[in-house]
């Protein structure tokens, strides 16, 4: 009897949680945060092969995936039944979780697919499924356009910013909607509506590209803003970088004179049946309260002339101009592979100033890039102005002369009823100040909002620690990157500039890639790089190219600005294994190489073209030191050296053995013609600066027997100046090759000097973003030259990058890159106590922290998942250390442990883990 009752004891205890322990074992891997394309559910792709990522969760340590299975179908329903999957990969036996090509059957136009993914761990044992995701194809071919490219009929003064184009038509739907998706792109800027309602929230489309070939379209998902019945779309244009003023000299209309649309809507209705509206002939077009807008001068905007309801079915548009058909190369249109610039953060001001000038002035708090929402209330005809600067001089005053010919200036005309709010349309302003003129009664702090605008890259990158001057550098440091990836990696948003500027994204590409996901963005970008580039190889120095556009000679092949062809696309492959744009890029890579190739000839060594060298190096006015000026055929050997390597090894990585040989060859003989040329025969340099040091030790350009001197020499000029001498191109890499070769205490008295120059110093002065120069504002309060002082300017914060990876102690792996194998190597120095840092990698979060105090050294890491990690803890001994309360060694998930030179090393894999040891507090 007793027995019988326990009997059916356990089988309650089994009815009821055998649910829960199944779930537990499924919960202990599981596929998760599904991605196409580095996109959650992507809406109008047009890469054909498609690549799948995800990540796995486990509740367990040393947690690999051993096998996946991938499943494609037409709709989610069709994914639970087998005969009507499209594509099932089989059970794969791989690690592989990221980047994993798409092999089904051809992919169609405008076809949305669905897609799940389960997975096996080492123990063979399967995951469920996860969660359906899907991507969306968008038009693949020019002939699946079946509408036409308009312009308005407008009289236009081609020499100036005109009046922003209205351009609307009506249409019917006679069924029941299912479905409809709107195609859209311009010639210049473009904003829709359909029935009184924005289509999106995408900002400043169709995006800035190598216009004459790459002209990107977007996709949008409209189904819930039509109507069975009559309907309404409207679509304002905007001069944009089509036609708008870029660079210098009133410099316009440099891609074309006339704006254009291209709109195709299509419908699906629930029969199965299809209609299509576009762009056409019968299209109507006028003007209206955009006066105009114009991305460095701002907007002029008048709500008296708002047209209500036009885009709104039964307005009367009889009086409006019609439009012109033209031809255009449909072939050219690409749907994007960025990001989309959106609104991302608003900020209300915290300080409203009256200058000694006598003028009224909010600050903002944050040196920012976007507009401000206007709320005012006044009598019709009433102008209210908004100038924006950066900065304040020393006397308390509204400063604008470093915006050169750039009028950043916001001009709203009230049209008197109640309560108006307002936001510009085509143009962006860089500020912290906002100079407020014609304002109607007192201005409160609530009158207006700084709205924030850049490319929506996901944050990925948190970088902390005991010290309040360095958080607020990786403040800086980020809130510049916010600034200037503005669908484009700009120099500065504020001045008239604004453009691409190649050697400012190369050097600051590594640390971009820490903050944000910014994988798709540079693969966009890199893309207009080779559009762009000369038929000789040369890269032009701005990408889109706007200084030579069109001309095979002038503004390119500069020193580590034109690298950028080489450089950028192996840290993509290095952060995020993706080889497709090693693959992708290969063909311009090897251009540009081949080109330094061709201008260095027999002498192996490239002095012959213009470059920008050390840009920006730190100079003086004294007469027997002018400043750490570094030979610029150095510089430029220096990086025609690297390109070559990094040649070699993108041609290793694809297999491509002849090209991996060619170029081990020319590096050797690079190598050789640069030792004869710059370095004597006891290791010193031609030029004996912080720069030329950097570059020849980071590049591998010193024999063996001269390293260690000339690492010596390095640091020995450092402890002599006590602070940075290098300029754009040194100023990266400096802080790495003194780590590398032990001289810590160097590079932690560099990155926590707050006089001038030095990282911190423009914090002492109250920046919130990076400056392009060191002393942007002066010790006594005066400015730098006005023609050339940014104050955000991200090219200075590539020391970000150091941060993440010595102090915090993130690394990647280049032999198991997209970080399949990590390394964590922390360092305490510079009087820090703690610091810790997180990076959502393509596997899921890492994280390494520490913390020292009362003798003993704490430090905290996470793994991701299907990774492992090296850990080297400095200043440890390995019968000292515990993870949690076990001695390292028997620690559950660390395969190996062992005591190196400095400290221990342990193998580990995937999960979370606590070091504690015994650290004195003289140890560094």
């Amino acid at each position: 009897m007793e027995t019988n009752k326990l009997l059916f004891f356990m089988q309650t205890v089994l009815f009821f949680f055998a649910p829960i322990g199944l779930s537990l074992l499924a919960a202990s891997l599981s596929p998760t945060n599904l991605r196409c394309e580095y996109k959650t559910n992507p809406l109008g792709i047009d890469i054909l092969q498609p690549r799948l990522s995800w990540q796995l969760e486990s509740d367990k340590r040393a947690v690999r995936q051993s096998a996946y299975q991938i499943q494609v179908a037409l709709s989610s329903e069709a994914l639970a039944k087998e005969n009507a999957l499209l594509w099932d990969s089989g059970k794969v036996d791989s690690e592989q979780s990221i980047q994993v090509v798409y092999a089904g059957p051809q992919l169609q136009t405008a076809q949305r697919y669905f897609w799940r993914v389960r997975v096996w761990d080492g123990n063979d044992k399967v995951s469920g499924w996860s969660d359906i995701q899907f991507w969306e194809m968008s038009l693949l071919a020019a002939d699946d356009w079946q509408v036409a490219w308009i312009q308005p009929d407008l009289v236009e003064d081609k020499d100036l910013s005109n009046p922003a184009p209205m351009l609307r038509t009506e249409f019917q739907l006679t069924k029941d909607i299912k479905q409809a998706r709107l195609y859209i792109t311009a010639l210049g800027l473009y904003e829709a509506e359909i029935n009184g309602k924005r289509v999106g929230d995408e900002l400043f489309t169709p995006g800035w590209t190598s216009y004459d070939t790459r002209l990107q379209y977007q996709t949008y998902d409209v189904t819930d803003q039509l109507l069975n019945g009559d309907n309404a779309i409207g679509v304002n244009l905007g001069d944009g970088w089509y036609r708008g003023r870029l660079a210098w000299d009133k410099n316009r209309n440099i891609y074309g004179e006339k704006l254009a649309l291209l709109a195709q809507l299509q419908v699906e209705y629930t029969d199965g049946s299809r209609q299509m509206i576009g762009s056409d002939g019968s299209w109507k077009a006028t003007t209206g309260p955009i006066l105009f807008s114009d991305i460095y001068d701002g907007e002029k905007y008048d709500a008296r002339l708002e047209k209500q309801g036009w885009t709104k079915s039964g307005f009367d548009d009889k009086d409006w101009s019609g439009v012109t058909v033209i031809e255009r190369d449909n072939s050219i249109l690409i749907a994007p592979q960025g990001p989309p610039v959106r609104r991302t953060v608003e900020i209300k001001p915290i300080e409203i100033l009256h200058t000694t000038a006598g003028e009224t002035v909010f600050d903002m708090g944050q040196n920012m890039v976007g507009w401000l929402k206007l709320q005012v209330q006044g009598p019709a005809g009433t102008t209210v102005t908004l100038r924006h600067a950066e900065v304040l001089d020393k006397d308390g005053n509204f400063y604008i002369e470093n915006l050169r010919k750039a009028k950043q200036t916001v001009e709203y005309t009230l049209k008197g009823d109640g309560v108006e709010i307002y936001e510009p349309h085509f143009t962006f302003q860089g500020f912290r100040y906002v100079a407020v003129e014609g304002f109607p009664g007192t201005p409160t702090l609530e009158a207006l909002t700084g709205i924030v605008i850049h490319s929506d890259m996901t944050p990925t990158g948190t970088f902390s620690c005991s010290d309040s001057m360095l958080n607020q550098l990786q403040h800086n440091i980020q809130w510049g990157q916010r600034g200037n990836f503005l669908d484009v990696p700009t120099d500065c948003p504020q001045r008239d500039e604004r453009l691409g500027w190649t050697g400012d994204a190369e050097v600051f590409a590594r640390t971009a890639c820490y903050n944000m996901d910014a994988a798709s963005f540079f693969t966009k970008w890199m893309k207009d790089v080779a559009a762009d580039q000369k038929k000789s190889g040369a890269v032009p120095h701005v990408i889109p190219n706007v200084l030579s556009h069109g001309k095979e000679s002038g503004a390119s092949g500069s020193a580590g600005w034109a690298d950028v062809a080489v450089i950028i696309p192996w840290n993509i492959y290095e952060i995020y294994g993706d080889t497709r744009i090693l693959e992708q890029q290969y063909p311009s890579m090897k251009a540009w190489v081949e080109y330094q190739r061709s201008q260095a000839g027999d002498s192996y060594l490239w002095t012959q073209d213009f470059t920008f060298g050390d840009w920006l190096a730190f100079a003086t006015n004294r007469s027997d030191y002018p400043g750490a000026t570094t030979d610029k055929d150095l510089v430029s050997s220096a990086f025609f050296a690297y390109a070559t390597s990094l040649m070699q090894r993108t041609a290793e990585v694809l297999g491509k053995t002849d090209d991996a040989c060619d170029y081990a060859a020319l590096f050797a003989k690079i190598k050789e013609a640069f030792g004869k040329e710059f370095i004597t025969p006891k290791g010193r340099l031609a030029s004996n600066t912080q720069t030329a040091y950097t570059l020849a030790l980071a590049f591998d350009l010193f024999p063996d027997s001269l390293k260690e001197q000339a690492a010596a020499r390095l640091a020995e000029n450092v402890r002599s100046f006590k602070h940075i001498t290098t300029g754009f191109l040194g100023t990266p890499l400096i802080s790495h090759v003194l780590s590398d070769n032990g001289y810590y205490d160097e590079v932690f008295m560099l990155l926590t000097r707050k006089d001038y120059p030095s990282w911190l110093y423009p914090i002492t002065m109250g920046a919130t973003t990076i400056w392009e120069r060191w002393d942007g504002i002066k010790p006594d309060g005066s400015f730098q030259s006005k023609g050339m002082n940014s104050f955000n300017h991200y090219a200075y914060g590539a020391i970000g990058d150091w941060m993440y990876k010595q102090i915090a102690g993130i690394n990647p792996d280049i032999s198991a890159p997209g970080y399949k194998h990590i390394l964590i190597t922390p360092h305490r120095g510079g009087g820090l106590t703690q610091a810790s840092a997180t990076f959502k990698s393509m596997y899921g979060m890492i994280e390494s922290g520490w913390e020292w105090k009362n003798g003993t050294m704490n430090v905290y890491v996470t793994i991701p998942a299907n990774t492992t990690a090296t850990v080297v803890l400095p200043g440890a001994k390995l019968a000292d250390v515990k993870e949690g309360k076990s001695k390292v060694a028997k620690a559950k998930g660390i395969a190996s442990a062992q005591d190196v030179s400095g400290g221990i090393k342990l193998q580990v894999g995937s999960g979370n883990y606590n070091f504690s040891f015994p650290m004195e507090s003289s140890i560094e």
